[in-house]
């Protein structure tokens, strides 16, 4: 497997030492600083071209694990998603669903339905959300119609049932009763089950993991967004269990804390707004660092 580094705010060029825990087939870096104010939050389709366009002089031959920073630039992971060979099917941990249809076109927090519209990608499996995401999606612009057709499945690490407007069709995941979806939460169903019912649910050979790291309590991860309570040892978990069933074929990690200095009126208060004001020291940077390592070294394990 290869590594790369999609340096777009030091956050992941400044943990040396992930280079040097696994025998990667290669590591390499490609320089987006000079865009990433441009492209965080939020991008235009001109940025999008630019970054695509040097991804894609510096793509591997084979498959990849690519770190992209803060959790601000999660839908870069639609761009790498482009290059599946193959039908893939994206198992996605996150303690938010990313599926806002009302965001703009390139945003972090809709670029699940970006994916969906890839002819590669079969189907999302979003593990993990505890966020107010869930609190009246359907007012918020989550995509419920492509809950309700099986494009995306969800299943919470730990959520109350989410009113909506409309009736649901039952499915994997999730159940209709009295104007509200009752989620199937992983914390509350014995972990190791839940695998067992989630693991068939993936039609392809081929996989993507895309993992935001705040989708962990704050013990073991700092980001920049609201964090969850899954524990690393069940996201562990999960790594291991598709990569014994199925071929990991790419994954993306972010979920880094980096400092935010928005020029851009509009996402500056949209990160207000949207985003906790945090402060970070070396102790909890080097925590991201630790929790880094052990995805990486679990992920490449899965994967070969």
């Amino acid at each position: 497997m290869h590594l790369q580094i999609l340096d777009l705010d030091g956050s992941v060029a400044a943990q040396a030492s992930l280079r040097g825990i696994n025998p990667w087939d290669s590591v390499s870096t490609i320089d987006l600083r000079d865009i990433a104010p441009r492209l965080r939050l939020w991008s235009r389709e001109r940025t999008i071209r630019v970054a695509r366009g040097r991804i894609a002089a510096h793509a591997p031959d084979g498959p990849t694990l690519h770190l992209i920073g803060s959790g601000d630039f999660h839908h870069l992971a639609a761009v790498l998603m482009e290059r599946a060979r193959e039908p893939i099917t994206v198992v996605h941990i996150d303690n938010h669903p990313d599926w806002v249809r009302l965001a703009p076109r390139w945003h972090c927090g809709s670029w699940v339905n970006r994916a969906l519209r890839l002819p590669k990608v079969q189907r999302v499996i979003t593990l993990g959300p505890c966020s107010d995401d869930l609190v009246r999606p359907d007012l918020k612009g989550g995509n419920l119609p492509a809950l309700a057709a099986g494009r995306i499945v969800l299943f919470p690490w730990e959520h109350a049932p989410s009113r909506v407007w409309r009736r649901l069709p039952d499915g994997p995941g999730r159940r209709w009763k009295d104007g509200h979806i009752h989620w199937q939460n992983l914390a509350e169903t014995g972990f190791e089950t839940a695998l067992d019912a989630i693991i068939p649910l993936i039609s392809t050979d081929a996989v993507w993991l895309s993992i935001d790291k705040d989708v962990l309590d704050e013990r073991e991860a700092l980001t920049n967004w609201d964090q969850g309570r899954m524990p690393l040892s069940a996201l562990l978990q999960i790594i291991a269990a598709v990569g014994a069933r199925k071929h990991i074929v790419g994954a993306d990690i972010c979920g880094e804390f980096s400092p935010i200095a928005h020029t851009n009126w509009f996402k500056r208060w949209e990160a207000r707004a949207d985003q906790p004001q945090r402060n970070t020291d070396a102790a909890m940077l080097a925590r991201n660092e630790e929790t880094n390592r052990q995805l990486l070294m679990a992920i490449a394990k899965a994967a070969r």
